[in-house]
Parts: structure tokens; C-alpha cells; sequence
């Protein structure tokens, strides 16, 4: 990938000379050294984010060319903006709310993406299909049909089949469901990372967590169930 200018500048312009020693995992000193326009801190900061960042602006645009301008636009929005970030937020939520904000707007010119609606979690859709539970007073929430036991789940979890074909299926979920089962399954952020980043209340995002899980897990039955009857 090619850097921008500014990007290659603050990695090799010792513009002030690093201490040695800073501890970078705190946020405090990192934002410090980051105004200061230390190298070492974007290196630092590069490091533990650029991945996730990217994992995360895939779901936004169409190819990794377009996240790849996604990733260079928030790295420059971050060097710009540095000295304006008033830490009222953590260094990460900012971070990555620059990256959602620049990938929808890309997102939106590629037609891969609509903005968040809050309000989808209010639409009417069953997590899972009712005609598979038992009707009736005393059999009533019970499976008629359950789903089939995976052999090995641990291992399946781990297979690199399956975990592309879960990658594939998160790709196809709308748009809100996507980010939060991203943020919360692929990337491991906490609910109220989540609700902070995307400002949405704890119980939209457990609704939209619990459909978007249910629709990967759904497919996921599929999957395994076609591939026993053939």
C-alpha cells in the first residue's frame, strides 16, 4: 500500500525526538505523544489498530482498494484532528468513529452501504422461524424442529472454511446488523463500546446482536445441512 506524504512525514520526521521508555498502552500518553507528533506513538498506534480498522471498513465498501482509501483518509483525519481531541471519549471510540464515519460515506458512493437506522430494531422479524416451535399451552416455546448438533463444534469454529463462509454471511446482513455483530463477534468490543460508537441504547443493540447472530447461525445450519444431503 501506498502512504500518503503526511503519513510517511509523521512515521520519519522527528519533529520532537521520542522518550524512551513512554508507556503507550496508557491512552493518556499516547494522545500526548501523538500531538507531539511523535513517530513511535503513530507506529504504536498503527500497530494495534490498523488491522482491526480494516476488518471493519470491509464491511463498509465493496473491495480492499476502496478500504485501503478508507484507511489512508482516517490515519490523515487523525494526524489532522489530533490536537483537537478533547478525550471525552476514548482514543479508541474516536478512532474508529472517524473510520465508520469516512467508510459510510464511501460506502454510500459505491452502493455498498445506507447509514445507520436506529429504528430497523423497531421492524417486526422473528429471529428465528416461529413455525419451528410447538403451539399450545404446554408445549408452548419448545422445538418442534431444532437444529442439528454440529460434530466437533470447537474445531468447526476453527476451520478456515467455516469461519470464510461466516465472514461471507456477515457481509450479506444489513447494514445496522452488520455492524453491531462486527464490532461486538469480530472485533470484541464490549456493549457499551458499541453503543457509544454507534450511539444507539443497550437494548437496540442487543436486539439487533441477538438477529444478526441468529441469521449467521441460521446460515450456518444451512450450510451443514446441505452439505450432509449431498
Amino acid at each position: 500500500m501506498g502512504w500518503h506524504p503526511d503519513c510517511v512525514a509523521w512515521l520519519c520526521a522527528r519533529t520532537i525526538r521520542p522518550v524512551a521508555g513512554l508507556d503507550f498502552s496508557d491512552d493518556g500518553v499516547l494522545v500526548k505523544a501523538l500531538a507531539a507528533r511523535d513517530p513511535d506513538a503513530f507506529a504504536h498506534l498503527l500497530d494495534r489498530y490498523h488491522a482491526p480498522l480494516m476488518r471493519l471498513a470491509l464491511q463498509y465498501v465493496p473491495s480492499r482498494a476502496v478500504a485501503d482509501e478508507v484507511l489512508q483518509e482516517t490515519w490523515l483525519a487523525v494526524i489532522d484532528g489530533i490536537d483537537r481531541f478533547e478525550q471525552r471519549s476514548s482514543l479508541k471510540t474516536w478512532l474508529y468513529r472517524i473510520l465508520v464515519n469516512i467508510a459510510r460515506s464511501h460506502g454510500v458512493k459505491e452502493n455498498r452501504s445506507i447509514p445507520f437506522a436506529a429504528t430497523a430494531v423497531l421492524e417486526e422479524e422473528p429471529a428465528v422461524d416461529p413455525h419451528r416451535f410447538r403451539r399450545g399451552l404446554r408445549a408452548r416455546g419448545a422445538w418442534k424442529r431444532p437444529p442439528h448438533p454440529w460434530s466437533e463444534p470447537e474445531q468447526r469454529a476453527l476451520d478456515a472454511e467455516t469461519l470464510e463462509f461466516i465472514f461471507s454471511v456477515v457481509e450479506r446482513l444489513p447494514p445496522d446488523h452488520r455492524e453491531v455483530i462486527t464490532m461486538r463477534d469480530l472485533l470484541g468490543w464490549s456493549a457499551v463500546e458499541v453503543c457509544d460508537m454507534l450511539e444507539v441504547t443497550d437494548a437496540n443493540q442487543r436486539v439487533l446482536l441477538h438477529r444478526a447472530r441468529s441469521k449467521v447461525r441460521a446460515s450456518l445450519e444451512r450450510h451443514y445441512d446441505d452439505g450432509r444431503a449431498s
